[in-house]
């Protein structure tokens, strides 16, 4: 055993290490025109993070708004074929806002559609048109394609089931969100201040906090 193994080679009374942060970074994507699919991304509006071009080899970094996660592609970046690359889930906080979005952008996008079996997942033999008649989280969406055929799966997502995040972190990934997360609160808390008898609510921005740090947790919600 040489000296470089016994130094890597834990110590008996060692403790045992504590789950590490694996955070999702980059999301490959196969495809067979760099140039063409770079506008596609850009049309969408996602943000470019690299651009970087050596001859005829480029490689290209985007993140979609709001994103921690990014998506990769170039020359000879991926393996796989151009294409291959099927419903990858974009959570949304509305729907509809997201599709019409997509569409004044000149992006051909599927009409909205929820799981006629009250399905929380995409089944593409129980597809019913319309959003969720309930208006459940997870419960609504739609599709689209970049020009080599990769597919996207936009889910509407605004309550999330517990467990799903950190329960002692609330963050929103954009403006966005965040005006779409204070609706939401805003609307239950007037629920809230009618069944208190409608007297004003002096202490509302601590009610609104502990609504919207619950509902991203998937905690209960305040009554």
């Amino acid at each position: 055993m040489t000296a470089a193994q016994i130094l890597d080679r834990p110590q008996a009374d060692a403790p045992i290490p504590t789950a590490l942060d694996t955070k999702l970074e980059v999301l490959l994507l196969p495809v067979s025109d760099v140039h063409r699919a770079a506008d596609f991304y850009q049309q969408l509006g996602w943000r470019l993070d690299v651009d970087h071009r050596e001859g005829d080899a480029r490689i290209v970094h985007f993140t979609p708004p709001g994103s921690a996660a990014s998506v990769m592609f170039g020359t000879g970046v991926s393996p796989s074929a151009p294409g291959s690359a099927q419903l990858t889930f974009l959570a949304v906080s509305d729907i509809v806002a997201a599709r019409a979005a997509l569409v004044a952008k000149g992006v051909a996008v599927s009409e909205v559609f929820h799981d006629r079996n009250g399905g929380y997942r995409f089944d593409p033999d129980a597809r019913q048109n319309g959003p969720d008649p309930d208006g459940r989280s997870y419960a609504s969406f739609a599709t689209f394609s970049d020009p080599d055929g990769n597919s996207w799966l936009l889910q509407e997502v605004t309550t999330r089931f517990p467990g799903r995040i950190d329960s002692g972190v609330t963050g929103f990934g954009s403006t966005a969100d965040l005006a779409d997360a204070l609706r939401r609160a805003g609307k239950a808390h007037g629920e809230h201040e009618t069944r208190a008898g409608g007297a004003y609510d002096v202490n509302w921005p601590d009610w609104y906090a502990a609504y919207m740090a619950a509902e991203q947790s998937g905690a209960p919600l305040p009554l």
